[in-house]
């Protein structure tokens, strides 16, 4: 039975569920709603017996260390898998690359802060659905070096059904980095002039492959990819887009069938990015690295861009291999991280170990 309200149809349907939470509330009953993590602790926040879906996430930190939102991690594991399926910085998850606080929303998240900072206080949220027959664990870690975490507030709001899900995929969710990439001109160039057209004609500007890209997600087994964010520290002058993105699934060949045309393009924007975030694709984060310079007159500075296959996922069935050209044919060398977002069913193969905190962070301030 279909009604005129469309995707909005289920508001109006019984369910078959029972609404819960763990939240940060103070059992005492007074109003410390928080907990405390001290600097290498990890806490559990969440642990929940299946079946279930988590259905919604808000968290808000108070930290002294400007670079809270990359020293953090968020851990999740379904279902009693010894590693978690979930593994990011605390902010990356939510779409805030560099450890800046800034709002936006989309269809997955939404933040809110006061103002764009690097350790300022934000507000997080996630609406992406999270099933799991047996168990859910939610573990934060702070590994800061001196600061404690003095104040972290959490809601997680989950469902819980009378009979276990059946065969389902579990939401996944990786970071990488590289930094920088391995450009083989060391430096970018401006977009449109004569350096940048004889750079990208000349003996060294094709690509027909995709080993020297950047790596958004490598993965075996069955399931469907739904997207990612990139977070972009341009490391030269110049429009640090053209990379195609290329999605290899069950082992194809080059080319593969979901070739791109540019980094922007794969995104959703044109003629460079924009500073606009909608329900699918867009720009979460844009900090410039000179002041009174107009978007879009340079380039540089920190970047967060994101794209979802919301109503478009990729599914495969034996492997997925996803990946961007670092500026044309791979000419430039730039700082690059993402999350990736995928549902897969287990067992999963491990992704690459969570780099150190000063891997992570790389850079000064």
């Amino acid at each position: 039975m279909t009604s005129p309200f469309g995707v909005l149809d289920h508001l109006w349907q019984y369910k078959n569920f029972r609404a819960a939470r763990e939240s940060s509330y103070d059992r005492r009953g007074r109003n410390d709603d928080f907990v405390t993590i001290e600097p290498g602790e990890t806490k559990t926040i969440a642990d929940i017996n299946g079946p279930g879906v988590i259905s919604h996430i808000w968290f808000t930190v108070n930290c002294r260390d400007e670079q809270y939102l990359r020293k953090l991690l968020l851990r999740i594991y379904w279902d009693g898998q010894p590693k978690p399926s979930i593994e990011t910085p605390l902010g990356d998850f939510f779409g805030l690359g560099h450890a800046y606080s800034t709002s936006y929303q989309c269809a997955f998240f939404s933040t809110s802060a006061a103002e764009t900072i690097r350790g300022g206080s934000v507000a997080m949220n996630c609406w992406l659905p999270m099933p799991f027959n047996k168990h859910a664990r939610v573990d934060i870690v702070n590994e800061c070096e001196t600061e404690s975490v003095r104040r972290f507030y959490y809601y997680i709001d989950y469902q819980t059904y009378p009979s276990v899900l059946g065969e389902v995929p579990y939401l996944q969710a990786h970071w990488r980095r590289e930094m920088p990439t391995d450009g083989w001109t060391g430096k970018g160039s401006v977009w449109g002039t004569r350096e940048h057209i004889s750079r990208s004609d000349g003996p060294d500007g094709a690509n027909l492959s995709d080993a020297g890209n950047y790596k958004i997600l490598q993965t075996t087994g069955r399931g469907h990819y739904i997207g990612c964010n990139l977070s972009i520290r341009s490391l030269s002058h110049g429009w640090w887009g053209e990379g195609d993105d290329m999605i290899f699934v069950d082992g194809e060949p080059w080319p593969p069938s979901l070739h791109g045309t540019g980094t922007e393009d794969y995104f959703c924007h044109a003629w460079g990015m924009q500073d606009n975030a909608y329900l699918y694709h867009g720009v979460s984060l844009w900090v410039p690295a000179f002041a009174g310079v107009p978007f879009p007159a340079d380039y540089r500075g920190l970047w967060t861009v994101y794209r979802y296959h919301i109503v478009d996922p990729i599914p495969f069935t034996k492997s997925i291999r996803v990946s961007i050209e670092h500026g044309h044919a791979n000419d430039r060398s730039d700082d690059l991280s993402s999350v990736a977002y995928w549902y897969q069913s287990f067992p999963a193969p491990e992704q690459p170990p969570m780099p150190p905190v000063k891997e992570r962070l790389g850079y000064d301030g």
